[in-house]
């Protein structure tokens, strides 16, 4: 497909002249990201071993925004956690370094479904809470104290039901566009 050139100045970064993937490497990207896909699926809901790393950005980001006020604070956990896989993916990109772009946007959507639990737990308050520095309880659960600052807490769940789904489709997406990509690769190669 060619994009007009009326647009194609907005979108170069679209046209990557990406670096090489191995067939075999390639091949081997698609099975563990189909693999984890049927994992996480079967493991819905559920903390997985991708959700203590993101846990440990979480509180990062609590410690490292709260330098710049209370407000900072509380979204920090979620900013970072989600910023971290995102300038990965733009530092990989730049380097045009496809396998590692790939991975850190799985990541950051896979993040997201982590953010998106967390804010259905507003009304719920089920899920362990963890912080640095204290003993957690309710009146710390960050999405409980962002919806309510919001007005929003008692649409918890649909908000974060709906993120879940945009998750979902991003990191779907994510391993889509990998696999569209090396199929433009191997036609090309023909």
């Amino acid at each position: 497909m060619r994009i007009p050139d009326s647009i194609s100045p907005q979108i170069n970064w679209l046209k990557i002249n990406w670096q090489p993937v191995p067939r075999v490497q390639f091949i081997a990207w698609v099975i563990f990201y189909a693999l984890l896909l049927i994992f996480l699926a079967f493991n819905f809901g559920q903390l997985t071993l991708l959700d203590n790393a993101h846990l440990v950005t979480h509180e990062a980001g609590h410690l490292l925004f709260g330098w710049f006020g209370a407000t900072l604070g509380l979204w920090g956990g979620t900013l970072f956690q989600l910023l971290v896989p995102a300038m990965l993916c733009a530092a990989f990109i730049a380097r045009k370094e496809l396998p590692g772009t790939v991975f850190c946007a799985f990541a950051f959507f896979h993040s997201l479904t982590g953010v998106a639990a967390y804010m259905s737990d507003a009304l719920r308050l089920e899920l362990p809470l963890v912080t640095v520095g204290a003993i957690a309880d309710e009146s710390m659960h960050d999405w409980l104290r962002i919806f309510t600052q919001l007005g929003v807490l008692p649409h918890a769940i649909q908000i974060g039901n709906a993120t879940r789904l945009i998750a979902w489709c991003g990191m779907i997406a994510t391993v889509g566009w990998f696999g569209w990509r090396g199929l433009q690769k191997n036609e090309a190669e023909v």
